[in-house]
Order: C-alpha cells, then structure tokens, then sequence
C-alpha cells in the first residue's frame, strides 16, 4: 500500500440507510441492490478525492425484515435463525454488494485502494429496557391489514410508521462498544476503505458466564456509527439521508433549512422537539454524541449532494468544539 494512504490522512465515517439500496418503488432484487450501490460508490469517491480514510456503515431494515419474513414463511421446512444471525446475514451480503461496487469504482479511476468488510459485532446491555419495549422499525412498508394479518399468524409488534404504512418492531438496545473497533481503524489507518458495523452490528451480550453472546435485536446504524467513529478517532461523520438538509418545522408551510449548527444550538432545538424519535431524531443524536466526545465535525445531507456539501455548499453541517 502507497505511504500516502497511510496514518497522515483524517479518517471520515459515512452512515447510509438500508434503504439506500432500494428506491421508492424498487422490489429489491439484487440488480437493483448493485445498481443503487454503484451510484452511492460514485458520490462517495468525492472522500477519496478529497484525501480521507473511509469507514462506511449502513442500515439493513428492509433486508433484514425480508429474512425475517422468509425464516417465519419456510419454519416448518428449514430450521429458524435468530435475529442476531440474519443481522450477520446482511452484513456480509450488503456488505459484499457495496464492496464490490465500491471495487469497481476504484478500478476505472485507477486508484490503488482496497476495500473490506468487516463483520462487527456491538455490545449492549443485557438490562437494556429496550428488550421489553420493541421500538425499532424493520422490514417492508405494509397496509394495516397485511400487518395486522401477520401481527395475527406470525406474532409480530407492529407500528404506524411516519405516516408511510404499519412495519414490524423490534428491540432496539444502545449500543456500548464495538468488539472489532481496533481493526476497523487500524485497517483504515493504512487506506484501505472499511464496511464495518452493517445494520448497526450484531448485538451481542455478555452471558452469565462472562462469554459473548448474540440477542434478538437490532441496533440503531446511526448511534452505532456515533459510537464507532468516537473509538475509531474519526475527524468527520457523515449521515447521508433522503433529505438535503435538517429542517426545523419540517414539511410544514414554515419548514427552515439549517446550514450550520454548533452543540449549543443543537440541544437547544432537540430541547424545542424539533427532532422526532422515529425521522431525524437518531441521526442528530448520533452526530451530538460524535462531537461531545471530541469529534471534529459532523454533516447531513443526500448522496447526490455529498460532493457540494464537501464545498460547504449543501447539506447541513454541525461543528464540534473549537
């Protein structure tokens, strides 16, 4: 590996949705999987460009719902995983999809960096009171009565999520540490180009032998990515999301973009409740959280924007203590 891929250039931690694999209207099939990665891979070479080491997470609802839903539809005809196992499944298999479309970037602008995935597991707390209260939103968008009809055949939790149809819920634990932290950064010291911590990572817990041991949940990608690029010593966390920039009274006839935030104005309109639980609110938590811990600066923005808010020009960026 060149030395100028090595320890003197920042690292960047980029967060994106499962769903950033699947358009609106888009089944999910594994072309359109490889063709929404190969243009997220495009947007992302603007880091590159610009002299970062990268670490990239992402979510897996939609992927990790349609294992979920396969496990339940084919349980008397194949032995069931556990969620933490189907949360392994997708990290390797988005991870694969991603890494390679990434690969294939590099390859036609001929640049000499290699890329990996690491499957990464997260602890939580056994006590977690999340484990009693599922909240987390996994799968397809149903109508009321697909979801009432498998809350009623396959014991799911269900919930009306922001407006866009009713999905199953799961414990959503928060996330305390990243067992593969030190090879995630030490791989992306020496410029190789890390998938690390997919779906949030596989939650895992210390049993009452003092041993790991997985859990039926999934973790929030976005507090896990706080946390990741904290222990990892990230400069920069980027949070890509549908929207170009965070909005206070968002959707609404008096909606206002917000260019800049420091930490005080950020808890500031957290305090206000600008932020829902079940939108935005975990991405602004998750980038908070990055810079009280000493991050640099954190940015919000769309994939397709990523390279002018690289400029200053789009997104919405949050900047750490001076």
């Amino acid at each position: 590996m060149p030395e100028t891929h090595k320890i003197n250039r920042p690292i960047a931690l980029v967060a994106m949705g499962g769903h950033a694999f699947i358009e609106k209207g888009e089944k999910g099939t594994i072309q359109d999987h490889e063709r929404n990665a190969a243009r997220i891979c495009q947007q992302l070479m603007t880091l590159v460009e610009r002299n970062y080491n990268i670490v990239i997470t992402h979510g897996n609802g939609p992927q990790v719902g349609n294992l979920l839903l396969k496990n339940e539809m084919a349980k008397d005809e194949v032995p069931q995983m556990p969620l933490d196992v189907l949360v392994a499944d997708t990290e390797g298999s988005l991870g694969y999809i991603l890494q390679q479309a990434m690969l294939n970037e590099l390859r036609k602008r001929a640049v000499k960096r290699y890329v990996v995935t690491v499957v990464s597991q997260v602890i939580v707390d056994r006590n977690d009171p999340a484990f009693t209260k599922p909240t987390k939103p996994i799968g397809p968008f149903l109508t009321k009565e697909e979801a009432e009809h498998r809350r009623d055949s396959l014991g799911w939790v269900i919930v009306e999520d922001a407006g866009r149809g009713w999905r199953r819920v799961v414990p959503s634990p928060r996330p305390i540490k990243i067992v593969q932290r030190h090879t995630i950064r030490d791989a992306a010291v020496q410029g190789h180009i890390v998938i690390a911590c997919g779906g949030g990572g596989i939650p895992i817990i210390y049993n009452d032998e003092n041993n790991y041991e997985g859990v039926e949940a999934v973790i929030d990608k976005d507090l896990t990515s706080s946390i990741l690029a904290s222990q990892i010593g990230a400069e920069l966390i980027i949070i890509l999301t549908a929207v170009p920039k965070v909005y206070l009274r968002f959707n609404k006839p008096d909606q206002l973009a917000l260019s800049a935030l420091t930490i005080g104005e950020t808890e500031k309109y957290i305090e206000e409740g600008h932020f829902p639980p079940g939108s935005m609110g975990p991405k602004i938590e998750a980038i908070l959280g990055f810079l009280k811990a000493g991050g640099k600066r954190g940015l919000i923005t769309s994939p397709e924007l990523l390279p002018k808010a690289m400029d200053g020009l789009e997104g919405t960026h949050f900047i750490g203590k001076v």
